[in-house]
């Protein structure tokens, strides 16, 4: 795998971390890693269209990463994962969150819950490449 797609290896290594069974987090703690991958990279390509004002920026960026968006996404791309991504994406679909997204209904925010954790779960195994290759399939759906 290429050094740039491993970086949670990185952090690792700079920060001295030990290793730990990913398989052993709760789907909620896989999403809350995965929220931030997931952002991470929407900014991404949200940023690569060009220079702008920052507030179209976060306006293109909100579309792709509200929870429906999320939501349409996996539900789009949901028979291309493994049998193993597919649980991971159950075990966050059905955790018990206390919190709800503004604007979104239920569905798609356990929806949406379930792609973080999917995402997390991948970051943490470096396979972020995998990642990209989701979110690109989930996006190439959409348009």
């Amino acid at each position: 795998m290429e050094e740039s797609l491993m970086l949670y290896s990185k952090i690792k290594e700079v920060f001295q971390m030990g290793e730990v069974d990913v398989k052993t987090y709760s789907p909620l703690t896989l999403a809350f890693i995965g929220d931030c991958v997931f952002d991470l990279v929407i900014r991404s390509y949200v940023t690569a269209q060009g220079n702008r004002a920052t507030e179209g920026l976060h306006k293109s960026k909100s579309k792709l990463v509200k929870a429906s968006a999320q939501a349409e996404m996996v539900t789009r791309i949901y028979d291309r994962l493994t049998p193993e991504e597919q649980d991971v994406y159950r075990r966050g679909r059905n955790a018990k969150s206390h919190t709800m997204a503004k604007n979104a209904t239920m569905s798609d925010y356990r929806k949406a819950t379930g792609l973080e954790a999917l995402c997390g779960y991948l970051y943490l195994q470096d396979r972020m490449g995998r990642v990209l290759e989701l979110v690109r399939m989930g996006m190439e759906e959409q348009q």
